[in-house]
């Protein structure tokens, strides 16, 4: 096994390179070198059964893993009942829809913390995934693995630490650490070699080296401010962080093979190819 990596959504390029609709995209991440995808549903689950299908066979014919990122409004933690009820109807939707292309991660936002403590929202959003997790094995999606993902706004539930005390609750939960995320929230701390291994030893010691291996991640560089994350940036930038490089060469000493979705501005299938060269440079030097 080894690293996959590929785009959250179409680059730039998709159109300019003649593409128009979703089916095309398995042709076009090919054409680029790649080998996964996350379908963006951030904005809902609009994708109809008989199309993620059609999506699924085309990605599978040519050895491209797909996952499906949850919609932005999904509150895990919310105060309200209502909204934490309506979170798992849209977590079991996305997991429907990626089930039917044939992937089996979904990408999931758990809140933010508001005006309660950040204890009292990690409880909350601990009794909705387990709703959550729940309702998947009632669907007989048991095979969907939700990936809780670290987030890049200080007031936001997402710490690295929180995202792996979720992750305890059941061995199918695989975080989705954003380095670009983790990096924006504390104001650009991931620097050096040893700031990322960080990161590795948190996931094996917490949750054991076999999710350590099979972590999902999202990567881009990420401009912040005191409040945290921004706005996206591209590979081109220089001022904010991180970078990519220890990233791979700490996936080969830890002999690890998670997917990587480059979530760059506009050219994230470009810079995710940038990840995938390096990595397969270092492979056999590190």
């Amino acid at each position: 096994m080894s690293a996959k990596f590929g785009p959250a959504g179409n680059s730039d390029s998709f159109a300019k390179m003649g593409y128009k609709t979703s089916l095309q995209v398995p042709e076009y991440i090919e054409k680029m070198g790649l080998d996964c995808f996350e379908y963006q549903c951030g904005r809902g689950v609009n994708i109809g059964e008989e199309k993620a299908i059609q999506l699924g066979k085309l990605a599978s014919s040519k050895g491209i893993t797909l996952s499906l990122h949850a919609p932005y409004y999904i509150s895990m933690s919310s105060v309200e009942e209502e909204k934490r009820l309506n979170s798992v109807n849209y977590i079991l939707a996305s997991a429907r829809a990626v089930n039917a292309m044939g992937g089996d991660r979904i990408i999931v936002h758990t809140g933010s913390c508001g005006k309660i403590s950040r204890e009292l929202a990690l409880q909350l959003a601990k009794d909705t995934m387990k709703i959550a997790i729940d309702a998947l094995d009632n669907e007989g999606l048991s095979n969907i693995h939700i990936c809780p993902e670290t987030m890049g706004k200080v007031n936001q539930l997402g710490t690295l630490d929180e995202v792996l005390e979720l992750c305890l609750l059941d061995e199918r939960l695989i975080p989705c650490i954003d380095f670009g995320h983790l990096n924006a929230r504390d104001l650009g701390v991931l620097k050096t070699k040893e700031d990322f291994e960080k990161i590795f030893l948190s996931i094996q010691n917490k949750l054991g080296k076999e999710r350590l291996k099979s972590f999902h991640s999202h990567f881009s560089k990420i401009e912040y401010t005191t409040g945290g994350e921004k706005r996206h940036l591209t590979f081109e930038d220089t001022v904010f962080g991180p970078d990519f490089q220890p990233v791979m060469e700490l996936t080969h000493k830890y002999d690890c093979s998670p997917i990587f979705i480059c979530e760059s501005a506009g050219t994230q299938a470009e810079d995710a190819k940038q990840m995938k060269e390096y990595y397969l440079k270092v492979g056999g030097n590190v």
